[in-house]
């Protein structure tokens, strides 16, 4: 009898404890956080480099935080005159003007570890030729990226850009882990 008691009383205890796990999966989980990006592209000035067209961006870290910017002429902030150190806000231009540096801001999700890829998208029918770009993390700058330089004219409706990520040296060379994008829902 005793026994049996003691049996009753361990089920009972489980079923509290598994009840109360299950409740837990229904509370509000932690929200994913945000950060405020500053995006800083800069335009060559050989002749024909500017666009009207709508350039996307891509970047993000070593732990697959992939941050999607799609038309980011529609987040254009400032405009910087690359010879001058004055910010060229009441100045009304298109971005990706020849021999002018975009600014952007964009927020989304939070990299957990310094940007290490960054790709560009051009759509449209006239060509493109960006000198560098840059991502700077206002909420954590030690997660910022370097400058990737491009230097060339894009292809257009592909992403191309840099990833200095993953990379693994074995006896024939420096091996890239090749990045695979899916489709976020």
């Amino acid at each position: 009898m005793q026994m049996g008691l003691i049996l009753f009383g361990c089920f009972f205890l489980l079923a509290l404890l598994s009840a109360a796990a299950d409740q837990t999966l229904f509370l509000p989980q932690n929200k994913v956080r945000n950060c405020t990006y500053a995006i800083t592209i800069e335009t060559t000035c050989t002749r024909g480099a500017e666009t009207s067209n709508h350039v996307s961006i891509r970047f993000g870290d070593t732990k697959s935080n992939d941050i999607v910017t799609h038309h980011l002429n529609s987040k254009h902030v400032r405009k910087l005159d690359p010879l001058q150190p004055q910010v060229l806000d009441d100045i009304p231009t298109k971005p990706f003007q020849a021999c002018m540096i975009d600014q952007f801001q964009v927020t989304s999700q939070c990299v957990d570890s310094p940007i290490c890829y960054l790709y560009l998208k051009l759509g449209g029918k006239d060509d493109w030729r960006p000198g560098f770009a840059q991502v700077r993390v206002l909420d954590g700058s030690h997660l910022s990226s370097d400058y990737f330089y491009f230097r060339r004219y894009l292809p257009r409706r592909v992403w191309y850009g840099f990833d200095v990520c993953d990379k693994e040296v074995t006896p024939f060379g420096v091996k890239y882990k090749r990045k695979v994008f899916a489709r976020k829902l």
